[in-house]
């Protein structure tokens, strides 16, 4: 059992540990801000680990540690500190929040979504996937005194469980048809033998579970609900890290034990992407809240990705990787944006309350922007790199149609993209937002300056993507 494999998930779960004991006994005024502090910590050294740790199978091949998961969990650490750092002032400004378990319930949810890419078990993979889960349903409920807060936890709980009862449905089909909870087993069965129905069916429901946590149609239901009710830098953190993590668990599934059953899933991943670039792409125009907005626009960025791995070869994962790298900073860079418009140390959320931000707060207008030209594919911003790979790998894949909705949808998504950025600067203004906290203008500068400047980087960006892409293709 080669323990270190998994070094960075042990050292990230410890640290959760020891910052809760020391958040138990810290002067109660200073609790969240040093929870925080050392959360940030944690999650820099784990961050470290995972560069520096040994790459092969622990456990006995129940975990697996390689470029796909570094990948991966490089991107998972990443949102999950900045969604952390967001959270500082706003936590502090809201009633309730500034609570010293917050960033350690972030923490155990990181480490479960490392877990979660770095499974080779069915039975790893639900571990980690619920680990996340419920840190994950307590945050979203996290202001216990907002009705609209509870009441997102409580969909999001239920939605949650039910779709965790079918994953494991799924698996209980996968396991008695294969014989196996192990990816090798079930991929080597699949290869010797002709695949029976129940398994195709274990199959399909293990992909329903996956899809649910990424909020793709149908299964979106709960996300806009989720995204209006939460507070926001919980919001920040739904629309980051944990979608990365359930991309690359959907891409590890898909690839390696059902790799072989290409054939009848491809099909059922373009349609869910389909449906999801539409809905993006039309939902969105009837918006009037910023965060429901956010939530539809995040579904279209789901079909987006997914047309990677419906193109199931290395090109299309690698794309994969890259727009989920793209995606995630453009997107807590947006958040960073909302958290900002308050007035008189009060949220807003309506679109409309974006008017004038050019004249009030011109920094702000122009980082905002920035994320809405990105996400609309404008090059030479990151979004356009994130897109342009996909849309590559589909045509390269003979999925024209695939390639031509997403083409259609881009442009009609642009619409409200560049609504916002008419609104901040040529509709009347309306009373200037409070001034930003240090720690909020740090992260929209960072996020910022990398959909920004991604052009310099994207070739590293690429090439370690497409080293992942082999890694877990083999």
């Amino acid at each position: 059992m080669n323990w270190l494999i998994a070094l960075p998930e042990l050292a990230l779960s410890l640290c959760g540990l020891a910052i809760m004991m020391a958040g138990v006994f810290a002067p109660k005024k200073h609790a969240f801000q040093l929870s925080s502090m050392l959360s940030l910590g944690a999650l820099l050294g784990v961050g470290g680990l995972v560069l520096v740790s040994p790459t092969g199978l622990g456990f006995g091949g129940l975990f697996i540690a390689d470029a796909f998961s570094r990948f991966a969990q490089l991107l998972i650490l990443a949102g999950a500190g900045l969604a952390i750092i967001l959270s500082l002032d706003f936590n502090e400004r809201e009633e309730g929040l500034a609570r010293f378990e917050f960033p350690i319930l972030i923490l155990f949810a990181s480490s479960g979504m490392m877990i979660m890419v770095g499974a080779t078990n069915l039975m790893t993979l639900y571990l980690g996937l619920e680990l996340q889960s419920l840190a994950l349903y307590v945050v979203a409920a996290f202001a216990r005194d907002s009705l609209k807060s509870s009441e997102a936890g409580l969909k999001y709980f239920v939605l949650g469980s039910l779709a965790s009862g079918i994953l494991l449905y799924g698996m209980t089909l996968t396991y008695g048809f294969s014989g196996s909870t192990d990816f090798i087993h079930i991929a080597r069965a699949l290869v010797t033998s002709t695949p029976s129905v129940g398994l195709v069916i274990g199959m399909v429901f293990v992909l329903v579970g996956i899809v649910f946590k990424i909020a793709a149609v149908p299964f979106h239901m709960w996300s806009p609900d989720v995204y209006e009710g939460a507070p926001t830098s919980v919001t920040a953190l739904f629309g980051s890290a944990p979608k990365v993590a359930a991309m690359a668990m959907l891409i590890r599934v898909m690839a390696w034990p059902f790799g072989h059953l290409f054939v009848q899933w491809q099909l059922l991943i373009e349609i869910i992407a389909i449906a999801s670039l539409i809905l993006g792409a039309l939902a969105p125009l009837v918006q009037t809240n910023i965060k429901r907005l956010m939530a539809y626009s995040s579904i279209g960025h789901v079909g987006y990705a997914l047309m990677g791995l419906a193109a199931g070869n290395g090109n299309g994962i690698s794309a994969m990787l890259v727009y989920l790298a793209t995606y995630i900073f453009m997107t807590l860079g947006a958040f960073g944006i909302i958290i900002a418009m308050r007035r008189q140390g009060r949220s807003v959320e309506k679109i409309t309350d974006l008017a004038g931000l050019g004249r009030h707060h011109p920094g702000l207008a122009i980082a905002m922007t920035i994320f809405m030209l990105s996400m609309a594919g404008v090059p030479p911003l990151s979004g356009f790199f994130g897109k342009l790979y996909v849309f590559l790998a589909a045509i390269q894949s003979g999925l024209w149609l695939l390639a031509v909705i997403g083409v259609i949808t881009s442009v009609i998504g642009a619409y409200y993209y560049l609504r916002i950025v008419k609104l901040m600067y040529f509709d009347a203004p309306e009373a200037a937002f409070d001034h930003p906290a240090p720690s909020l203008s740090f992260v929209v500068a960072l996020t910022g300056a990398v959909t920004l400047l991604f052009i310099l980087v994207a070739g590293p960006v690429t090439t370690a993507a497409q080293a992942a892409a082999m890694a877990l293709l083999g």
